[in-house]
């Protein structure tokens, strides 16, 4: 060590011109005996210290090649690409168990009732399966293997299917029978003319008379009974008519009875000036019942619309206020099957009900009394009044037989038959200042007639076209709007041409089979309708949108009616029995 520092200290005083020079500044040289100068050639004293333990925070895992001893496969997996060991395909889940799922839904399944395997079946073998189920009652049981049937391979009736011995609807089981042909009597030599009867022999069982036996002859009595029966109730009279006033008063202490329009109201009902705007109805307000079964029709009295007329399938007809109370003020009683349509006329104080009695039936609206009777042995389907002031004792009706019939009130008789359609005859609508009128057919047609003419002067018919048995005519008098069976509202011109205006179709409602009533509001801007669902849709006139939808009946929506005179009052009905009223 002491040769190393010398060699050092010898290194430092190494005869250089540069380290005489600082020698000569006055350095002081290095002393090798000094213990610091050599301090970091030494090795370190070992001196007692803190000793500082590790903590190591990192919890134990098992390697991840020590737990997993094979490859996983996923449960849900329809298809393997390798061949996996039995252990593999059948070891338990692994992974946290949603402690939320009940049994039933924590069981596997690949479709909302269950776990369905896929099973190819024969689409003959299930179609036989399928119909012989709906004809004897039994099928074989898919689950169970074909080859083996025994008396548990069949589900549904099996007893029948024992007694049957399985039989599906392809097979009977009159084998021996058909291949036993029918014996003929043995008919002589071909030689002998006289005796020989050849091909033409007649059977062994054969029978020569065409006379009934006694059950047969019971029945054809009983058939012919009916059919003697079913002519007389034709001739047999109309229902009794009676009315029940629900009123107290009949009369005010000014003796004026309910058809009085009142000027109470807040609203002038009594002004030919329609509502400058009108606006969405939003709620229901009221609800009328009192009809056992759906209402069929309703009818607003003429110009005021103080009163509401309702018809329905429970053969009564009733008188309603608007306002007010809203009471049942009068039931016309009088047909004895249900009420197909009702018609006011001009001035309100009578109106013609038609119902599948096959009577039209002519009452007084303020008394109740039925006036007087038509029928011509067929169901009328629609009723209108002539709205000429002139004309207001005659009437059109549409009936079952494709003819449009015409009374006259003073007389009862027929007057006029209106007879070009080709199936029953929906609607009748006074058109162009009641000069005219257009009738809709379940012939799918549209047809314009002049008044008291019997030969349709406009025919309308596309073979796109489908039937229309609702038909409204606009405030303004310009429009038709016809309910389609196709979902749709079509409108046609109700002037001169009656052409279908194409940029006017307003969708979006389910109706197809219902003759669901469309109207319009007082100034044009909205277009209502009912539907099957028992919906109030109201779409913009301009934009056909559909506006504002809502749920009015449990059932369906026959009717809806714009109040005339009101910006936003809807009276609704439908066959869940009851009328309502949205504002």
């Amino acid at each position: 060590m002491s040769a190393t520092t010398a060699c050092l200290v010898s290194y430092g005083s190494d005869s250089d011109s540069d380290n005489e020079s600082t020698s000569k500044t006055g350095v002081v040289n290095v002393d090798p005996t000094d213990p610091d100068s050599t301090a970091h050639l030494k090795p370190l004293k070992s001196v007692p210290t803190m000793s500082v333990a590790l903590l190591n925070s990192a919890p134990e895992v098992a390697v991840k090649e020590a737990v997993e001893t094979g490859t996983h496969l996923d449960p849900s997996l329809k298809e393997v690409t390798y061949n996996p060991t039995f252990e593999t395909m059948f070891a338990p889940e692994f992974g946290p168990v949603n402690p939320f799922k009940s049994q039933q839904m924590a069981a596997p399944r690949n479709m909302l009732s269950g776990y369905a395997e896929p099973a190819h079946l024969n689409d003959f073998m299930f179609e036989q399966q399928r119909r012989t189920f709906s004809t004897y009652g039994y099928a074989l049981d898919p689950s169970v293997d074909t080859h083996q049937v025994t008396a548990i391979s069949y589900i549904g009736a099996v007893d029948e299917a024992e007694k049957n011995k399985g039989l599906t609807v392809f097979e009977t089981g009159q084998k021996d029978k058909r291949s036993e042909k029918r014996k003929k009597i043995k008919g002589g030599e071909a030689g002998e003319i006289d005796t020989f009867l050849g091909p033409w022999a007649k059977y062994i069982d054969e029978k020569d008379s065409a006379k009934p036996s006694e059950e047969e002859q019971k029945e054809l009595d009983e058939i012919t009974a009916k059919r003697q029966k079913k002519g007389k109730n034709e001739e047999e009279a109309p229902a009794e008519e009676k009315t029940i006033l629900h009123v107290k008063d009949m009369y005010d202490y000014q003796g004026r009875s309910y058809l009085h329009i009142p000027q109470d109201v807040g609203i002038n009902l009594r002004s030919t000036e329609a509502p400058d705007k009108c606006y969405l109805p939003k709620k229901q307000i009221h609800v009328w019942s009192g009809h056992t079964k759906g209402v069929s029709a309703i009818r607003l009295f003429p110009n005021s619309g103080h009163l509401l007329l309702s018809s329905s399938m429970d053969c009564k007809i009733k008188l309603w206020e608007v306002y007010g109370e809203r009471r049942c003020i009068r039931t016309f009683i009088g047909h004895s099957k249900a009420v197909r349509d009702i018609c006011f006329n001009n001035s309100g104080t009578k109106f013609l009900s038609a119902a599948y009695d096959r009577y039209l039936k002519l009452w007084d609206t303020e008394t109740g009394q039925c006036i007087s009777r038509f029928t011509n042995r067929k169901v009328p389907y629609c009723v209108k009044f002539n709205p000429d002031e002139e004309k207001q004792s005659l009437f059109v009706a549409g009936m079952s037989d494709k003819k449009i019939v015409q009374w006259d009130i003073r007389t009862g008789e027929v007057v006029q038959e209106y007879d070009r359609h080709l199936g029953a005859v929906n609607t009748i609508t006074f058109v162009d200042e009641n000069r005219r009128f257009v009738s809709t057919s379940d012939d799918k047609s549209l047809r314009v007639w002049e008044w008291d003419i019997p030969v349709d002067f406009k025919y309308i018919a596309e073979p796109s076209m489908h039937s229309m048995p609702a038909v409204t005519l606009s405030p303004n008098g310009k429009w038709l709007a016809c309910q389609s069976m196709d979902n749709q509202i079509l409108i046609f011109g109700a002037q001169n041409r009656f052409r279908l205006n194409k940029k006017k179709v307003f969708k979006g409602h389910m109706v197809a089979g219902y003759a669901c009533q469309v109207d319009f509001s007082p100034d044009m801007s909205y277009v209502v309708s009912g539907d099957a669902d028992g919906k109030l849709n109201i779409w913009d006139w301009k934009t056909t949108k559909l506006y504002h939808r809502i749920k009015a009946h449990d059932k369906v929506c026959i009717s809806a009616l714009w109040h005339p005179h009101e910006t936003s009052k809807v009276i609704t009905c439908g066959w869940d029995g009851q009328i309502k009223l949205w504002d």
